[in-house]
């Protein structure tokens, strides 16, 4: 237990130095909007580790006021794995570059830039993305606030 919970609290500090930066800019983005080209995401610092993904590394985009999820991006690099977890809330996600592979509810679906995703809360998932050279970035949404169970193999 006290793994996972500093498993998820460094990968949330990656998370919260983004939320910082659009602490400072909410009211506006509530009343103006926001764009943001994929070239131009200020990606946090490279991470992973303990069944996250060698080297990966996320943007938060925004926080819902109201559930606590947050939306960010996430960027995997070419070969990694995340390993077998569920999370508490659904999350829904795009595949905004690249391709990966997800294992979901014991079947593999193989997704390309376009795919969108919907694992729904308690179900078990991995993600791998094939050594091509090519990394994969997803966008996620969450249905509340982030949390991480891993599945330890037998």
């Amino acid at each position: 237990m006290i793994k996972t919970t500093k498993l998820i609290l460094c990968f949330l500090g990656g998370c919260l130095v983004a939320y910082s930066q659009l602490t400072a800019s909410a009211a506006e983005d509530r009343t103006l909007g926001k764009a943001v080209n994929l070239d131009d995401i200020a990606w946090g610092p490279a991470g992973g580790g303990d069944g996250f993904p060698e080297g990966v590394r996320t943007a938060q985009q925004g926080v819902d006021p109201t559930t606590g999820g947050i939306t960010y991006y996430a960027l995997f690099p070419a070969g990694s794995k995340f390993d077998l977890h569920w999370h508490t809330h659904s999350e829904f996600v795009v595949v905004a570059k690249g391709s990966l592979q997800i294992d979901l509810v014991d079947e593999v679906h193989l997704l390309k830039t376009g795919a969108y995703i919907v694992i729904p809360g308690a179900i078990k998932h991995e993600w791998l993305v094939p050594d091509d050279g090519e990394d994969a970035i997803i966008l996620v949404r969450r249905a509340g606030p982030a949390d991480f169970h891993f599945i330890s193999s037998p």
